[in-house]
């Protein structure tokens, strides 16, 4: 497994696009998790009250594109072939994989619907403008709110058990779980 990655996928191999987009939606959601905690905890008169929602919205915008793009890669160059494991890690491997893509799309619609709840929408730098649904549902906001944090909880939750697999794999098993990740 010498040498860089291809760009994309191989049956034996992670692709750049992959590996990078992984990294990138890891990051981003170790970022905006404590971001959101912060959010909550500002009252209207904080100076940071404006700018510091504009980022997590952003930085949000930016991971639901990512996941996106995760997801058509993932369509034109399906994931490697699974390293020699027992059935029972690659069943849940294959669970763990699947509750992170669904709960990223949880987490990405319902930070969309608390933003445009009102009917506006979604402003980015730049002025960039995401249209609201033409639809309103009285307490919408309040509801996706509580989907919002659930989801992004159990997407820590998950992310750190799927951590702590790789590690797993790294140290105690000694395979290439962790290094097919890192473009190894």
């Amino acid at each position: 497994m010498a040498g860089k990655p291809p760009l994309l996928n191989t049956p034996h191999r992670y692709g750049l696009l992959t590996i990078v987009m992984h990294w990138l939606v890891a990051i981003g959601v170790v970022i905006l998790y404590p971001l959101g905690l912060y959010i909550e905890a500002l009252d209207y008169y904080d100076p940071q009250y404006l700018t510091v929602p504009q980022w997590h919205k952003a930085l949000g915008v930016m991971i639901a594109l990512l996941l996106l793009g995760r997801l058509v890669v993932r369509v034109i160059t399906p994931a490697p072939e699974p390293l020699a494991s027992p059935g029972l890690q690659q069943w849940a491997a294959k669970l763990t994989h699947l509750g992170l893509y669904l709960l990223l799309l949880v987490t990405v619609i319902s930070g969309y619907l608390i933003v445009t709840a009102e009917g506006k929408p979604l402003i980015l730098p730049g002025d960039i403008a995401i249209p609201a649904l033409p639809l309103t549902v009285q307490d919408m906001e309040e509801y996706a709110g509580e989907i919002h944090f659930i989801a992004a909880t159990l997407i820590l939750g998950l992310a750190s058990g799927h951590m702590l697999a790789a590690l797993k794999h790294h140290f105690i098993d000694r395979d290439n779980t962790l290094k097919r990740m890192l473009g190894k």
